[in-house]
């Protein structure tokens, strides 16, 4: 089980739709070039949603970021974690970081692999990988975590990125089985 969180509109759904269109694409065609297209809709996550990547038999939960406060419920049967933030939200990544800390302390979690994706890098606003981790200090929390922490940049939207995160999920789900 992956469990995929963050706060409120970061775009994990988005993720996860972006994620079962690669594979759809890859299976129907030998020729992909790794164009996903116009981002399909997505509307907020209202508690938890359970989605199968097929091909690769992984399961991802994603949890409503309202969902927080019980996130905790949804620990046990985690092997991986991702973890999402809004990269062009200055004003949201204080709470993000709270999120993660109780994450990366919680003892269900501390086997789990952790891939921190920073999204929408795709908008003008958005802050670059080293703010960000200037910002919170990702640096000191990296050396501090238990677990095993990666971090990547991504667009949900543009598609950018999403590609790298199927694979970490491919290599966390080869080396848990």
């Amino acid at each position: 089980m992956c469990l995929l969180l963050g706060a409120t509109g970061v775009g994990k759904t988005l993720l996860v739709k972006r994620l079962q269109n690669i594979l759809q694409r890859r299976l129907s065609s030998r020729d992909y070039k790794g164009d996903l297209g116009e981002p399909p809709p997505t509307r907020p996550t209202v508690g938890t949603d359970l989605t199968d990547i097929v091909a690769h038999k992984i399961t991802i939960r994603e949890l409503g970021g309202c969902m927080s406060p019980i996130w905790s419920s949804y620990y046990g049967d985690c092997h991986s974690l991702l973890f999402m933030v809004d990269a062009s939200n200055p004003t949201q990544l204080s709470a993000s970081c709270v999120q993660l800390l109780g994450l990366l302390s919680a003892e269900q979690l501390a086997e789990a692999s952790v891939l921190i994706l920073f999204n929408k890098i795709d908008l003008p606003c958005y802050m670059t990988m080293e703010e960000i981790k200037s910002l919170i200090r990702l640096t000191d929390i990296i050396a501090c975590a238990k677990q095993n922490i990666t971090t990547a940049e991504i667009s949900a939207r543009k598609g950018t990125g999403v590609a790298g995160v199927l694979h970490w999920l491919q290599n966390q789900h080869r080396a848990s089985s």
